[in-house]
C-alpha cells in the first residue's frame, strides 16, 4: 500500500452509491394525469405525480366523490406554490364539490384525496 508523505494511509476514491442518487422533488400541477415512476430501497415502485386533473374528495357524511380540480387556493407549505398551482398535502384546492383540502402526498401516493372544507 502506498503512503502519503506524512504516512497516513491513502484512501480508494469512490462514486456513488444507489441509495445516495439525487431524488429531485417533483411539484405536482393541475393537468391532465402524468406520473413519474422511481425506485425505492428493496426494489419497490413509486409513481410521484407530476400532474393531476382530478381529486377524490371526501364530503362532511363521508361519501367520496371524484371530482375535477380547478385551481391551488391557499398552500401552508410555500407561498410560491400558491402562485405556481402546486399540490401539496395540506393544500387548499378549489373543486366541483367545493373548497377542499389535500390530505394525501401526491408525490408519494400517486393520488390526490380531500376533504371538503366548511366555510366560516
Amino acid at each position: 500500500m502506498k503512503r502519503k508523505p506524512t504516512g497516513g494511509k491513502r484512501h480508494q476514491s469512490r462514486g456513488r452509491r444507489a441509495f445516495e442518487r439525487d431524488g429531485y422533488p417533483i411539484e405536482p400541477v393541475v393537468g391532465p394525469q402524468s406520473a413519474r415512476p422511481s425506485r425505492r430501497r428493496g426494489g419497490s415502485i413509486s409513481h410521484g405525480l407530476v400532474s393531476i386533473d382530478f381529486a377524490n374528495v371526501a364530503g362532511p357524511d363521508g361519501k367520496v366523490t371524484r371530482s375535477k380540480i380547478i385551481r391551488v387556493k391557499r398552500s401552508p407549505a410555500n407561498r410560491d406554490y400558491e402562485r405556481r398551482g402546486v399540490i401539496t398535502r395540506g393544500a387548499i384546492i378549489e373543486t366541483e364539490a367545493g373548497e377542499a383540502r389535500v390530505t394525501s402526498k401526491p408525490t408519494d401516493d400517486g393520488v390526490v384525496n380531500a376533504v371538503l372544507v366548511e366555510k366560516a
